[in-house]
């Protein structure tokens, strides 16, 4: 049984590591890169999907539960309310949002990045009467866009009593449960797939936050929930698949007090294998049983904890002999307005990056809108993350290249030292297109801090954070025209040494690079 602090230095890459490993893929085993329920019934939502019009970067510069005031105030279909399209949510956080046909094959693209494009994240909705849907628990399939119904009736109660009765859940008339399926990430990515669950659950979830924000509904992050509930409830096997996060959207549809809650009875529906031989990474399914919560009580006091904590994350302490640049992000009115729909729609995974500077508004609009602050239930007060930013600056228009602590509100950056593209290349697995990019952006943690402060649990939310700052970098990146950009993965140990001693002990949980594609 490992704690996180155990898990994370197990699974560091370094280069001496990467060279002890004989590791071959095999192709003739790789998984598919959705679930197949085989008997269930469906729902196939009518009409398209009718994404927001509100601007990308509008909707991803919220750092709490309330939506932007761009964004409309929403509607039912019948006008009394807060409705949220679950099929327009569903399908611009993890559907199928472009075909092309690349090499003579068709090739199908996803609303949000995910780690060797395995796909390894579902969604499910737990649903009041909302729109075309009864009430009832749904999973998303993104190969359809239809939905397979798991259960029928009521059960937002579950999720409330799992939450602690967070006024968020108990009062949403849909709440998404993202899930990973480890063996579809594991497959290439063996006991490191933890982290990755995290990391493409962010990306999904920073599309989802943007399209309901985008449309007026309140909606946030709740990390803090009883495990086993959520368990029983989606028919999951804990092995195989586990719940790692839950998005309340909307507000004003709590489950009537005199209603009777449905039994939650064991369900087990048969599925498709995902491949021929799945193999089994205990480590994985066991990080994440450690960093379970028994019961709601236990969700609420955990969450209660993070109330304690008054560090100010978004300033830091100025040093007195610190190098500090001013950075201008532009203002809502001249900012780009590429709706958040058609922001996703034209997002992609840049592959070749020019060394042409990027503008000095863009670079400083990006980081702004993208790193103010994930709206999550444990996060009050002083407390807007656990994780801060570092920039290896290459080729920004009126900023010297070099490495940079990023400090959001204040829209600073704090010189730390001298870097190059070489090197930029060398720390990201040895992939000289990262040293390429304008820009390379360093979410980093204190694992062992915030393992002892908040537990397991904290672990989880630290990489969440970073994961949904990860996608919120995506979109506002490819909110600008001409701009493009990844995510990469890293050497663990030789980044932190890199940003030693100025990170403090601190170790990298997500890495983006952007800038102009080549």
């Amino acid at each position: 049984m490992v704690d996180a602090r155990e898990y994370h230095e197990r699974t560091n890459h370094s280069p001496e590591r990467l060279r002890e490993m004989s590791f071959e893929l095999d192709e003739s085993n790789r998984p598919r890169p959705y679930k197949v329920y085989e008997d269930l019934p469906r729902l196939s939502p009518e009409g398209e999907q009718d994404p927001p019009e509100t601007p990308a970067l509008a909707a991803v510069a919220t750092d709490g539960a309330d939506p932007p005031a761009a964004a409309p105030a929403p509607e039912a279909e019948d006008g009394s309310g807060d409705d949220p399209d679950i099929a327009t949510l569903c399908h611009y956080a993890a559907g199928v949002t472009k075909e092309l046909e690349i090499g003579g094959r068709e090739m199908r693209f996803r609303a949000a990045a995910c780690t060797g494009k395995l796909y390894h994240v579902d969604l499910y909705a737990v649903t009041g009467d909302c729109g075309e849907f009864s009430p009832g628990v749904y999973h998303f399939d993104p190969d359809s866009g239809e939905f397979d119904v798991l259960r029928e009736g009521d059960y937002r109660g579950v999720l409330a009593a799992a939450s602690g009765d967070h006024a968020g859940v108990a009062d949403a008339p849909v709440t998404v449960v993202a899930a990973s399926e480890w063996w579809r990430n594991a497959w290439k990515y063996r006991e490191r797939t933890y982290r990755h669950a995290f990391w493409d659950s962010g990306t999904i979830l920073a599309n989802l936050l943007a399209v309901a924000h985008g449309g007026g509904h309140r909606t946030e992050v709740v990390a803090g929930f009883a495990d086993d509930p959520v368990v029983e409830l989606l028919g999951l096997e804990p092995d195989d698949e586990a719940p790692l996060a839950l998005v309340p959207v909307g507000s004003g549809s709590a489950v009537p007090e005199s209603a009777e809650a449905p039994e939650v009875g064991p369900i087990d529906p048969a599925e498709r294998p995902l491949s021929d031989d799945p193999v089994d990474y205990p480590l994985v399914a066991d990080a994440w049983r450690q960093s379970r919560l028994d019961d709601g009580d236990a969700a609420q006091a955990w969450r209660e904890a993070f109330a304690h904590e008054v560090a100010d994350t978004s300033l830091g302490e100025r040093a007195d002999d610190a190098e500090w640049v001013a950075l201008d992000p532009v203002d809502a009115e001249t900012a780009s307005a590429r709706p958040v729909g058609a922001t996703i729609e034209r997002r992609g995974s840049c592959r070749e990056y020019s060394h042409e500077s990027i503008s000095a508004r863009k670079f400083a609009t990006v980081l702004d809108r993208a790193l103010g602050g994930v709206p999550a239930d444990a996060f009050a007060g002083d407390l807007r993350g656990l994780v801060d930013c570092y920039c290896l600056v290459h080729a920004v228009e009126g900023v010297d290249p070099g490495v940079y602590e990023y400090h959001p509100g204040a829209d600073e950056l704090e010189w730390v030292r001298e870097t190059d593209r070489e090197t930029a290349g060398h720390l990201a697995l040895g992939q000289s297109v990262v040293g390429d990019a304008a820009v390379n952006v360093y979410l980093m943690a204190d694992v062992d801090a915030v393992v002892e402060e908040f537990g397991n649990r904290g672990y989880r939310l630290a990489q969440l954070e970073a994961g949904i700052a990860l996608g919120r970098l995506y979109l506002a990146t490819y909110a600008h025209l001409g701009l493009g950009g990844r995510g990469f993965t890293f050497f663990d140990t030789e980044v932190a040494e890199y940003l030693s001693p100025h990170a403090d002990g601190q170790t990298p949980m997500t890495l983006f690079a952007f800038g102009k594609p080549a």
